[in-house]
């Protein structure tokens, strides 16, 4: 799911971004905004993947709110006046849609915006022929993460959490499924829906728990209890 913020200061023309995006399968509407100072406190404690923001609104123009961001979410600009086109696609804007718009035009700009994050999400995590390394997409970057620096994946609905050794958190727009993928099999296991593990760094297990840092406990489920015990068969003195 693209997660999408509708920013415009016409209340009509909000309501109907928001019910375009609301009805477009692979968006997810995080919250519509009257203007973008609104917009960007809320970007600062909500993952957002995708803005439809409208040109000319007071105090701060939809173009120059984007341009002041530092890394800012892909861009799809709405507006009355087609003169702001040219300058749109500089800032690298994935479409720009001209007022009033019809739904067959928002979801072809929304069918661009779809192939660019899938073609994101293909070249975002790979390994370069090594167990050593991976590359994730998180918050409009693309970050190298060291596998051996690992020492958790946690599942969050459509997002990963990778919690590490050496560094904060890392949040990214992928699954379990996928990450898991990507791993050595000799290192990392899946114990539950939710978590995968490091299991080199596994240093204490208490009742059918994994504990990490004393204060992180990660239940190894039914569904996985068999294979971790033959994990720990195979290692126990």
């Amino acid at each position: 799911m693209i997660r999408c913020i509708a920013i415009d200061d016409e209340p009509l023309a909000l309501k109907q971004i928001r019910s375009y995006i609301e009805k477009t399968p692979f968006f997810e509407l995080v919250a519509v905004c009257d203007s973008a100072l609104q917009a960007l406190e809320l970007m600062q404690n909500k993952p957002v993947d995708l803005l439809f923001v409208d040109i000319n609104m007071p105090d701060i123009s939809g173009m120059d709110f984007v341009k002041s961001l530092n890394n800012p979410p892909k861009i799809i600009f709405t507006t009355a006046l087609s003169e702001y086109a040219i300058e749109g696609f500089r800032v690298s804007a994935i479409d720009y849609l001209l007022k009033p718009i019809s739904y067959s035009s928002f979801l072809e700009a929304a069918n661009k915006a779809k192939e660019w994050f899938d073609n994101q999400e293909k070249r975002a995590m790979q390994i370069d022929g090594n167990d050593e390394f991976l590359f994730i997409k998180s918050e409009y970057k693309i970050i190298r993460i060291n596998i051996s620096d690992i020492k958790y994946i946690e599942g969050m609905r459509e997002y990963v959490r990778i919690h590490m050794v050496s560094q904060s958190p890392v949040m990214s727009l992928t699954s379990m499924t996928k990450l898991e993928k990507f791993l050595p099999e000799k290192s990392f296991m899946r114990v539950h829906r939710s978590f995968i593990v490091n299991l080199n760094k596994i240093t204490t297990i208490e009742r059918n728990r994994i504990v990490f840092d004393s204060n992180v406990y990660i239940p190894v489920s039914d569904q996985y209890k068999a294979k971790f015990q033959d994990f720990l068969d195979k290692n126990f003195l």
